[in-house]
């Protein structure tokens, strides 16, 4: 695997590095001891898959709150996003910027996402799949989320949005102040 620092401090693309031979290839997507070697070495947990019908869906931007912050390794397995993190770290040297890359079948590229950034996507295609990979199980009272829209980000979609949650649509602006992470939360 090759990884890539992106400007976010901490957030990685990791490009997988195919050996190919005439039925294909195979190709690492997480090794404990490549990830160590970063300094990274928080372990995957849970694994989920999101399907998403319509280009134009938005999810996002989603976060786990402290003591529950989670790393996330994202991926496109069907179909292609456009991938969002924004970090949300006080002590970050990039805390409240925020990065995109695009993530397709075709480029099998992932992105590593450190604990306290917020994260989401927009599907470039129809039916299009995400893979995730995360340190921490799922806690639906840390589960926390910013406005896809924040005017602070200013995050620029490169599509009109044609379906969000409620949920995610209803997501309140950052409050610097407030999101020391903490179960309170907004």
């Amino acid at each position: 695997m090759k990884f890539v620092k992106t400007r976010l401090d901490g957030a990685f693309i990791v490009e997988p590095e195919a050996e190919a031979d005439g039925s294909g290839f195979l190709a690492g997507s997480w090794c404990q001891h490549e990830f160590e070697m970063l300094g990274i070495h928080k372990k995957p947990v849970q694994s989920n898959v999101s399907f998403n019908k319509k280009r134009g869906t938005l999810r996002g931007l989603h976060y786990q709150a402290a003591p529950y912050s989670e790393a996330k390794l994202v991926r496109c397995t069907l179909g292609a996003v456009y991938d969002v993190i924004a970090d949300l770290r006080p002590d970050s040297p990039t805390y409240q910027q925020w990065m995109s890359v695009e993530l397709t079948q075709k480029n099998r590229r992932l992105l590593y996402v450190p604990e306290g950034f917020a994260h989401g996507f927009m599907t470039l295609r129809d039916n299009t799949e995400v893979f995730y990979q995360m340190t921490r199980f799922y806690m639906p009272e840390y589960s926390r989320g910013i406005r896809w829209n924040d005017p602070l980000f200013e995050i620029k979609w490169p599509l009109k949005v044609s379906e969000i949650s409620d949920k995610d649509r209803q997501y309140p602006d950052f409050v610097p102040s407030a999101v020391s992470l903490s179960k309170t939360g907004f």
